[in-house]
């Protein structure tokens, strides 16, 4: 299911680059690197989901809890695609409509 997911989010940003008039091998070199970063991602979401925000671990006479470093590796990733979306030209499409129409 991600290779499908992976392939589809590749293909979507390809066609918005396309769309937006941004064609060339370095901005295809710039989102697979962005699909690799996705990759990382979903490896560091496996890691918190299998062992969790907060892991033990074992010093010389004592065990601690802390944060796990798949966490803050995590944000990391984020913020790095996130720039590399921005390099493209990528932004979040318009919503429809108001985006307060759901309040009341």
């Amino acid at each position: 299911m991600s290779k499908s997911k992976r392939s589809q989010i590749r293909a979507d940003l390809l066609d918005q680059l396309s769309r937006n008039g941004t064609v060339g091998q370095y901005y295809t070199d710039l989102v697979d690197d962005y699909m690799r970063l996705w990759d990382v991602k979903k490896g560091l979401i496996d890691d918190i989901e299998e062992r969790g925000a907060k892991v033990m671990v074992q010093t010389a006479n004592t065990s601690n809890l802390k944060t796990n470093d798949s966490v803050i590796d995590l944000l990391k990733t984020n913020a790095q695609m996130l720039k590399l979306l921005d390099s493209l030209g990528i932004t979040p499409a318009p919503m429809d409509g108001d985006p307060g129409d759901d309040e009341m």
